[in-house]
């Protein structure tokens, strides 16, 4: 394919040389005269492991060129990837100037351009930014949008020192896009590349390298507690560590990366808290362990906003217990939801099948009337009735029991901490705790007649 990269700084210069040692025709371009020359010598504009060798190679058997003529590069490719810099303001805000004067340069060279053009912004950018873009293009070339050109999301993971050999083998390769035309291209564009190739909406790549990178921050930042907390104790950090990252059932896996409702039971409570108390015990201090909790704790108050939200007082709160399948309520969140609800004056009802049984046979019943005495009389495992007398229902876990609540019960709040559902078509009002937009029905956006009014204490 023909390609033209804007921006021949760190990320533009990888993507030059590896594009074209992939076989693609590149054309570089920068309003710097220095990199455009450096380029049309052979030489990278940038000091990394293996780029000088493969620029030169590119440059050499005519792969690889370099213009400041915006329009020659725009009309002699069929896709031009943005990869100009976004720096931070003061304020700590993403400085987008470069990126939407490349778009302009773009669109005033569409103007007499004829054929479908692609746009990928490949620099790190924050969500409603590719939107913006596609307008600047469309207002300088008078042209439109998934009719003459499209803008996709395609952003890099390159890390300094082994950036060519991070494009070459990435871990996947994402873009976001609206254009089955452009999926089809970049499918192409990187059919040599290994890893899976992810297609998804635009919003949900351009958000990507910052929720890696904050992530990565946190890995290091908990490492180094740990690591802390450990000298203090005179224990080798390295091999606890090491020893932490062979678990990948749970430690090193998707397991617990699901956005929902907080965390609780007899372990992740506890644990957390000892951990807590003995680097206060050995003054250490551990500002990321320690806002494990308060986050925790916000996530229930998120839970109780939302539910108050609705206006309406009779509330069904489905599954007790701290997870789908057990009786076990030690630290179960939707207790204290259940209880805050029922101090500010909603009339609670209760389904958990599995605590309704514990209180018949007697094997958690002490802890319930003991731990639980305004919820004790609340409890049920008539799932039909709860649901029947209540507004608003809350579901806390992925019982496959709650799997039919919207056909059932049509016309109801669902109020979902769990994600119960991937995508619905809903007689009525839902919402995630931690995600939005996933029932398509009009009723969805029917303004709720509210009969109780939030009480803030």
């Amino acid at each position: 394919m023909n390609i033209s990269i804007f921006g021949l700084g760190y990320v533009g210069c990888v993507g030059a040389a590896c594009l074209a040692k992939m076989g693609h025709h590149v054309i570089g371009n920068d309003i710097s005269e220095n990199k455009v020359d450096l380029i049309n010598q052979g030489k990278p504009t940038i000091i990394e492991a293996e780029i000088g060798e493969l620029v030169e190679k590119a440059h050499n058997d005519g792969l690889l060129e370099a213009t400041m003529d915006y329009h020659y590069a725009v009309h002699q490719s069929e896709i031009s990837f943005i990869v100009a810099g976004t720096p931070s303001t003061k304020n700590g805000h993403l400085n987008l100037d470069y990126i939407y004067e490349a778009a302009r340069r773009i669109g005033g060279a569409l103007t007499d351009k004829e054929t479908f053009h692609i746009i990928a912004i490949r620099s790190t950018v924050l969500p409603g930014t590719n939107r913006k873009v596609g307008e600047i293009i469309e207002e300088t070339s008078g042209k439109k949008r998934n009719e003459d050109f499209t803008v996709v999301s395609n952003p890099e993971f390159l890390r300094e020192g082994t950036a060519v050999q991070d494009y070459m083998n990435p871990p996947l390769t994402l873009i976001g896009t609206d254009s089955e035309f452009a999926e089809r291209r970049f499918r192409e564009l990187y059919k040599d590349i290994p890893g899976e190739f992810i297609s998804t909406d635009i919003e949900v790549a351009e958000i990507m390298k910052y929720v890696n990178n904050t992530y990565h921050g946190l890995k290091i930042a908990f490492a180094n507690e740990v690591g802390n907390i450990c000298k203090a104790l005179g224990i080798d950090s390295h091999k606890v560590m090491e020893i932490f990252c062979k678990d990948t059932q749970l430690n090193i896996s998707p397991y617990y990366f699901k956005p929902g409702f907080a965390f609780g039971g007899s372990c992740l409570p506890k644990d957390s808290k000892a951990l807590r108390t003995l680097a206060h015990d050995l003054y250490v201090d551990v500002p990321v362990i320690n806002a494990i909790n308060p986050s925790n704790e916000l996530q229930k108050k998120t839970a109780v906003d939302i539910i108050e939200s609705k206006g309406k007082k009779k509330i069904g709160i489905l599954g007790l217990s701290f997870k789908e399948g057990t009786d076990d309520l030690r630290c179960s969140p939707i207790v204290d939801v259940a209880e805050t609800l029922l101090g500010k004056g909603y009339e609670i009802h209760i389904y958990d099948k599995n605590v309704r049984i514990s209180q018949m046979t007697g094997t958690n019943a002490d802890f319930i009337a003991a731990k639980l005495p305004h919820l004790h009389e609340t409890i049920s495992d008539d799932l039909d009735a709860v649901c029947g007398r209540c507004e608003v229902l809350v579901i806390t876990n992925r019982d496959k029991d709650f799997a039919d609540i919207p056909e059932k019960y049509p016309h109801k709040v669902i109020v979902d901490l769990a994600r119960q559902y991937r995508e619905l078509d809903y007689e009525g009002n839902y919402e995630g705790i931690s995600w939005g937009n996933i029932n398509s029905n009009p009723a969805q956006n029917e303004e709720l007649v509210r009969s109780m009014v939030r009480t803030e204490f």
